[in-house]
């Protein structure tokens, strides 16, 4: 046991350690520096119980393998965002968002937003892609906090997607617990409601106080707005493409290409000329201009060249270039959970929680720390669901408690908690996506961190604990 605890205690000691020295700098080069030396660790500690190099080396493969997808929706997100301010989707969005939204019930209202979306829809990725990215720009131009603003969208988003019967984690879940998905659904009311209430008093409570922008300033930001882009209705159909490409059920990838190819030929019929801008470095008239134009924008992103820095400081993101850090942290993330899995590290840590289980209650903190755990070192949510999802269904059996309580509880705490880990690839993600640091808005992503500490609660008072008799498993 103790020699399963290296790797992770130099893991925990390091990332203190370059949190201590680098600041908000460290998940850019040294947590991943941090978390190579971890693998490192881990692997030893494989190769010291009789693992051969070749297993190791698929360890790291395979859990490097796992992120492949999310890695290549990072990328095309970043492409998206690109060519969506480019076209004046995105800017369109803020110019209609801060007349329409009143900066009183901002916070509040984009949770709502979000997790209507994440329900119809089942992503809770597609959502901060989309919208997320709009929210956050009208956010700053109230004047609004960015990372409180992520906060909601994330509450509301991860609210939505684990209701959604769409949502492949809820899928998930329920299949590792062998339950029917819509009484899995219906089960997590318990805590899911309750929490979300809990998210929104707080937004409400945190939008007490108005907007720090005069409403000059937005008024001059709308003008600059409309100045410098395209805003008319035409321009968010980009989006409107998007969202009908999710409910025809297009895969997040090929929907994320084609919605950035929306946008590159609205930016070619709407605004010519900011595209010739960006290709302005070739002495040509002919079409080498424009193609260098979109290519830059889609690789390197947007970059603001008004008159009014405000603008141009709202407006300057996206590209893949901007997302290869974020690419480089899962990497070394995910190598570092797939040796720990490899080596029987992390099943190791979950027998050990489960030899401490004595009530119901202990039984559901073990399920939700599991989660979290897994989360922590594979860096990983399916895994995290998937893993304490086979070790604890005999445990919920033994005790003639049903399935549904596992599966809630697997969503409770795996699901929920992936975006609060900076090195995970859901945390990694909406901070690239949204650009705020997950340390950030860790704090007001409320839905997130309350809901686990509900099922806690409700295990220990043993409310809603189904037993095993009256619920058909599927």
């Amino acid at each position: 046991m103790l020699l399963s605890l290296v790797p992770i205690i130099l893991l925990v000691g390091m990332l203190a350690g370059a949190v201590q020295l680098f600041g908000s700098d460290a998940s850019y080069g040294p947590n991943q520096i941090v978390l190579v030396v971890a693998t490192g660790i881990a692997a030893l500690v494989g190769l010291r119980r009789g693992l051969s190099w070749p297993d190791i080396q698929k360890a790291l493969t395979d859990g490097i393998q796992v992120g492949l997808g999310p890695i290549l929706i990072l990328l095309a997100v970043g492409a998206l965002i690109g060519s969506w301010i480019l076209a004046g989707t995105v800017p369109a969005m803020i110019y209609h968002g801060v007349a329409l939204l009143d900066p009183a019930l901002f916070y509040a209202a984009s949770a709502v937003i979000c997790a209507l979306a994440s329900i119809s829809i089942g992503s809770s990725w597609t959502v901060a892609g989309t919208l997320g990215i709009g929210l956050v720009g009208i956010a700053e131009s109230f004047g609004l906090s960015s990372a409180m603003t992520a906060g909601a969208i994330i509450s509301g988003a991860y609210f939505g997607d684990k209701l959604s019967p769409l949502s492949d984690t809820t899928n998930l879940a329920a299949a590792c617990a062998g339950v029917d998905l819509f009484q899995h659904i219906r089960h997590m009311l318990w805590t899911t409601v309750p929490a979300f209430a809990v998210a929104l008093v707080f937004f409400l409570l945190m939008n007490s106080e108005q907007a720090t922008r005069p409403p000059e300033d937005i008024a001059q930001l709308r003008t600059a707005l409309a100045a410098e882009f395209d805003v008319a209705w035409y321009s968010l159909l980009p989006l409107a493409g998007m969202l009908i490409l999710i409910f025809l059920r297009v895969p997040a990838y090929p929907a994320i290409l084609l919605s950035t190819a929306i946008g590159i030929v609205f930016a070619l019929l709407v605004q010519p000329e900011a595209v010739r801008r960006f290709g302005e470095s070739l002495d040509s008239n002919g079409p080498a201009p424009i193609l260098r134009g979109l290519w830059t924008v889609l690789f390197a992103g947007y970059t603001g060249n008004s008159a009014d820095p405000s603008l141009n400081e709202l407006l300057s993101k996206g590209g893949m270039a901007s997302m290869l850090n974020t690419v480089w942290l899962i990497v070394t993330a995910l190598s570092f959970g797939g040796v720990l899995e490899r080596t029987g590290i992390l099943a190791h840590l979950l027998e050990a929680a489960l030899k401490r289980v004595r009530s119901t209650g202990d039984l559901v903190l073990a399920t939700v720390t599991g989660g979290v755990v897994t989360n922590i070192l594979a860096a990983d949510q399916f895994l995290a669901i998937a893993l304490p999802g086979r070790m604890f269904t005999v445990a919920f059996d033994e005790r003639k408690l049903s399935r549904l309580n596992l599966s809630r509880s697997l969503e409770d705490s795996a699901t929920l908690t992936s975006v609060l880990i900076p090195w995970n690839t859901c945390g990694a993600y909406m901070s690239a996506t949204l650009g705020v640091m997950t340390l950030e808005y860790l704090p007001f992503a409320v839905f997130n961190y309350v809901c686990p500490l509900i099922a806690i609660v409700l295990g220990y008072l043993m409310i809603a604990q189904k037993p095993a008799d009256n619920v058909a498993s599927a």
